[in-house]
């Protein structure tokens, strides 16, 4: 793209530009018209859509080497590479042809099964046989790995029958011998053993598993607001922890960087045993199903009961049919396949952006829908949300233009013939990227990373921390009306693919239900919430967090007061102006009347009064001013200070890299210890850098194999965390999930204490589907 940026005439460049929403079918037109006379245009449309060019594609050489690999290292006993070789060549093995290719699935499938079955994977072993069998019904070694799994799994009856049908299919006399061997020591086990171990699962773990559904409890409605165009408000009072929405996504598509961790439907992390794609290398699924629905290609078809062989006995073709039919994907879907239009080789979908190829997906899903592939004249009302084009950088409406561009053609070479590319229908893709530019969720996974430390005598070597990951972006039309509020009482999370709103704070009826679009008080300052929320959605926020002012804004960033025995904040420039902005009527937005300002939060009086009494008691703003206290107007030497902190950060920042590569020496430590002295002795006592330099020594704390230390400093962190945040935020029950794994390598019997607050919280947040995100050990008791 960055060589068709290169070649626009300046003059076209800045049409394009300085454009507004009502100017894009005139500059579309016109890049279009220069387009259409370029070579290279054509060139780079034919390297995205042309066959010949299919980097995606099928490739049986490719997955027959990528198998021959798999076998090395399954015969040198690696079974975990072999499998991840058996996987990759699932990419590149054709299986929607006859002969050769489907046979190589179908080894492929067994290969990696006897792989899983030796690492102790039964279930997934099971489910890899269903799937060989689904292609080949009368592949006896499929249904030898079958009874290997089944008798792992004890049972036994159908371990048997496995056998049976194998032996029946089996023609080489040296196979029959292991045959009846292996059903020799079977039947011994059987006898041995009357009553199964475990229930056999015929659909195996392919079948996904839901959690029960909670209805829908609060009554809420969307309505348009005076400042902020549409919302969503509550209908009654609701109380915190109800469940208000529900809702799937219109489009969704993963991010580049998920690709091999992350199912490409429903966004689960990928089991051991993923699913290719029938017809292209690019996506993976944890399941048949999730692959049907997003592909729309059937996984293995029902065969027909006399279509196994001619001689079989009619016993073992009733096996076989059932045992196929269980969990078998040859169902109807309602859904608009899509990936099926990305599905034929062409390596677009890999190239373009996230967003581009989620646009694609939005068209593709439209046209189905009008049933009339050249039907796309009202594309900008699909969505019917607001888009942020006018406010866009310069680049970015250029970069718009031309995706839109590309996207069209790729739809044309390889969906859609008769689409049409007009300067028209341009205008209303670039408007359509901006749309999913500020309407886009990001689609999260609460993960746990594990750090290893010398193992105690308990054997606990490590410490845990949740984090929320990006996984994929998504757009959901109700889902959007909800609007921004650094101090949230609504919390969206994710379920697969299904969003979910939960409210965290009770409120009254008519009040407005607001999540957070990313930044948070107590996560950043005012500045850097408001930079943030005006570069990706182009608005200022006036939320309670951002209108008033507030605890966690003045202690964030604050240093100490010089006076020993104040608790003052002292300014730097950019707090002294967030202030007068709040506080002072000459300084502030003259946009806003001081009589309708709130000058402090109402719940944080008593707080700010200790922490700037200048401020709220006095209102004297003539220590509104860089260096001085606002709780007794003491002077401090700013500079001096952001001398000796930004030695220090020298010091922390060598830590981070030893925890990184868990190589802690004693003398880094020190330092840091040291360092966190001086911050001390500088910043205010509730500055979040003393915070997170009091996380770091905790975890390099738990490295060194010192954990009582690392719980000291751990609980150091939150009391800081809990002033900035307040003591019911999620990041503090992330945060207890660190503190309670360390406690547990000490059997603390605190442990159960911090368990117990930190599910609180998440209930808050998370309700009844608490124990389905996070770990037994947080998410139930």
């Amino acid at each position: 793209m960055e060589k068709l940026k290169s070649v626009v005439p300046s003059a076209l460049r800045q049409q394009i530009t300085k454009s507004g929403p009502d100017d894009l079918p005139a500059t579309c037109s016109s890049l279009l018209h220069f387009f259409s006379h370029l070579p290279l245009f054509y060139q780079v449309v034919k390297e995205l859509t042309d066959p010949e060019n299919a980097l995606c594609r099928k490739d049986s050489n490719a997955a027959s080497e990528l198998k021959l690999r798999g076998n090395e290292s399954f015969s040198k006993g690696d079974y975990r590479k072999a499998i991840h070789f058996y996987t990759q060549a699932f990419r590149f093995a054709p299986s929607n042809s006859d002969g050769m290719e489907k046979n190589l699935v179908a080894v492929l499938y067994v290969n990696r099964a006897s792989a899983l079955h030796n690492m102790g994977h039964f279930l997934e072993c099971l489910d890899d046989c269903g799937r060989a069998l689904a292609i080949s019904p009368t592949y006896a070694k499929a249904w030898f790995r079958r009874c290997k799994a089944n008798a792992s799994l004890g049972n036994y009856e159908e371990a048997i029958q496995d056998l049976k049908v194998s032996l029946e299919l089996e023609v080489s006399l040296s196979g029959k011998r292991q045959i009846e061997s292996e059903l020799g020591i079977i039947l011994d086990r059987q006898k041995l053993m009357h009553s199964s171990l475990y229930k056999s699962n015929k659909n195996g773990s392919d079948a996904r598993t839901y959690v029960t559904d909670e209805p829908i409890q609060g009554n809420v409605q969307c309505v348009s607001l005076s400042t902020k165009g549409r919302g969503i408000v509550s209908c009654a009072n609701i109380h915190l922890g109800t469940l208000v929405h529900k809702e799937d996504p219109y489009a969704a598509i993963i991010l580049k960087t998920c690709r091999e961790t992350n199912c490409h439907f429903c966004f689960n992390e990928l089991p051991v045993h993923a699913v290719p794609c029938e017809s292209c290398s690019i996506p993976l699924y944890c399941s048949s199903q999730c692959q049907l629905v997003s592909g729309g290609k059937v996984f293995g078809k029902i065969p027909r009961k006399s279509g196994f062989h001619k001689d079989l006995p009619d016993e073992i073709e009733k096996y076989i049919s059932e045992c196929i039919s269980v969990g078998n994907s040859d169902q109807c879907t309602e859904n608009i396949p899509e990936h099926r239009h990305e599905c034929e080789g062409a390596h677009w979908p890999s190239i373009l952006p996230s967003d581009v190829v989620l646009a694609g997906r939005i068209i593709v899903k439209f046209i189905e829908q009008q049933k009339n592939s050249g039907c796309v004249s009202n594309l900008q009302a699909v969505l019917d949300l607001c888009h942020n084009y006018a406010h866009l950088p310069r680049d970015t409406k250029l970069e718009m233009h031309i995706y839109s561009i590309m996207l069209l053609n790729c739809l044309q070479k390889n969906y859609a013939p008769k689409l049409p590319v007009t300067g028209a229908i341009i205008s209303q893709v670039v408007i359509l990227l901006s749309q999913i530019r500020v309407n886009a969720m990001a689609i999260v996974r609460m993960k746990s990373f594990d750090k290893r430390g010398p193992s105690d005598e308990h054997g606990n070597d490590f410490t845990s921390t949740l984090e929320q990951v990006k996984v994929g972006q998504a757009i959901y039309l109700l889902g959007s009306m909800f609007n921004h509020s650094c101090r949230p009482n609504s919390h969206a999370y994710f379920l697969s693919r299904t969003l979910h709103v939960r409210i965290t704070d009770s409120v009254s009826v008519g009040s407005e239900l607001e999540i957070s679009y990313g930044p948070q008080v107590g996560q950043w300052d005012h500045k850097d919430r408001q930079k943030i929320l005006r570069d990706n959605y182009s608005f200022s926020c006036q939320c309670s967090g951002c209108s008033q002012l507030n605890l966690s804004d003045l202690y964030i960033n604050a240093y100490k007061c010089a006076k020993p025995d104040c608790d003052g904040a002292v300014l730097d420039s950019t707090l002294a102006s967030y202030v007068k902005q709040k506080v002072d009527p000459i300084f502030g937005d003259p946009a806003i009347p001081y009589t309708q300002k709130q000058k402090v939060e109402n719940t944080g009086n008593n707080g700010i009064v200790g922490l700037a009494h200048y401020v709220v008691d006095k209102q004297d703003f003539n220590y509104l001013n860089p260096g001085h206290c606002l709780n007794c107007g003491s002077y401090c030497d700013l500079e001096s200070a952001s001398a000796a902190i930004s030695k220090a950060e020298n010091c922390i920042r060598r830590l981070q890299d030893a925890i990184s590569i868990n190589d802690i020496q004693a003398e880094s430590l020190s330092n840091a210890l040291m360092v966190s002295n001086i911050l001390r002795s500088t910043l205010h006592p509730c500055n979040k850098r003393i915070a997170e330099v009091e996380d770091n020594i905790a975890q390099a704390m738990c490295l060194v194999g010192e954990p009582q230390a690392a719980i000291d400093h751990c609980k150091l962190s939150i009391k800081i965390l809990e002033k900035l945040y307040g003591s019911n935020h999620i990041v503090i029950g992330n945060e207890l999930v660190k503190l309670r794994s360390i406690q547990m390598q000490l059997e603390d019997c605190n442990a159960e204490i911090t368990t117990k607050r930190a599910h609180e919280i998440f209930l808050r947040y998370f309700g009844s589907h608490t124990g389905v995100i996070f770990p037994c050990g947080i998410g139930c008791t």
